[in-house]
């Protein structure tokens, strides 16, 4: 079977389980584009066209797209722990559609036979915006959301894992809706020490309304002063363990 052949077959079984037109185009040029870096055959890498529609089948619908079956949780973590929260989430079938004002990550998962996602963190300020986007978007990623001067990216796992890219049993949504690791609670107990302060300053009648007002904010900046050098320190000792520049 020849590959366009492959994919046309893999198309009409995903069609007749009700997977929307634009998510069929998006998962099949996926697929076509992982194949191009392999250079296996569709056979090899994913099964029989049909097989691999049925585990592919029900995924989330399109964004935008309106799903009362499907599940949704939010929840949230610190700099420091989000890329391993959304690797865990996202091998359970979790989909972020986006980040709210709070910086929540919104996600929803099919039912039944969900398929998983892997996710990234890059910086996308200024002009490193557009060439992060160049590089990026050609290998699947699909930008999801963004937080300061972050842009969180995902994509199916199957796009590179195959059939192992779905998740046949996934475990119940989790109860926890907030995920600090031990930096980000230091970091977090360090500002409220100082708000907690200048609030029982103020009450005292130490400082005034305004008193109050700078404290907030320098302790505020200086927390996020302090997570940006934790964040970038981190960041180097990554580079220097993996011998990336």
């Amino acid at each position: 079977m020849t590959t366009d052949a492959y994919f046309a077959e893999l198309a009409d079984a995903l069609r007749a389980a009700g997977v929307p037109e634009e998510q069929i185009a998006r998962t099949t040029d996926e697929l076509r584009g992982h194949l191009a870096e392999t250079g296996a055959s569709p056979e090899e890498e994913f099964g029989p066209a049909e097989g691999f529609a049925a585990r592919l089948g029900g995924l989330v619908p399109a964004p935008g797209e309106p799903d009362g079956a499907a599940e949704h949780w939010t929840w949230t973590a610190d700099l420091f722990n989000d890329r391993r929260m959304l690797d865990v989430h996202g091998a359970q079938g979790w989909e972020v559609e986006g980040l709210d004002s709070l910086g929540r990550f919104v996600c929803r998962r099919a039912p039944g036979v969900a398929l998983a996602w892997e996710y990234r963190r890059e910086v996308i300020t200024g002009r490193r915006r557009s060439r992060v986007l160049d590089e990026l978007t050609p290998e699947g990623w699909e930008l999801c959301g963004e937080w300061l001067v972050y842009g969180y990216f995902k994509r199916p796992r199957a796009a590179t894992a195959g059939p192992a890219g779905a998740v046949e049993a996934p475990p119940a949504a989790p109860r926890r809706r907030l995920f600090l690791s031990r930096r980000g609670k230091a970091v977090l107990a360090v500002w409220c020490l100082l708000v907690g302060g200048a609030m029982t300053s103020f009450l005292v009648g130490g400082i005034g309304a305004s008193g109050l007002a700078i404290t907030v904010a320098v302790a505020s900046s200086l927390s996020a002063v302090y997570t940006s050098h934790l964040e970038t320190a981190a960041g180097e000792a990554r580079k220097k363990t993996t011998g990336r520049r």
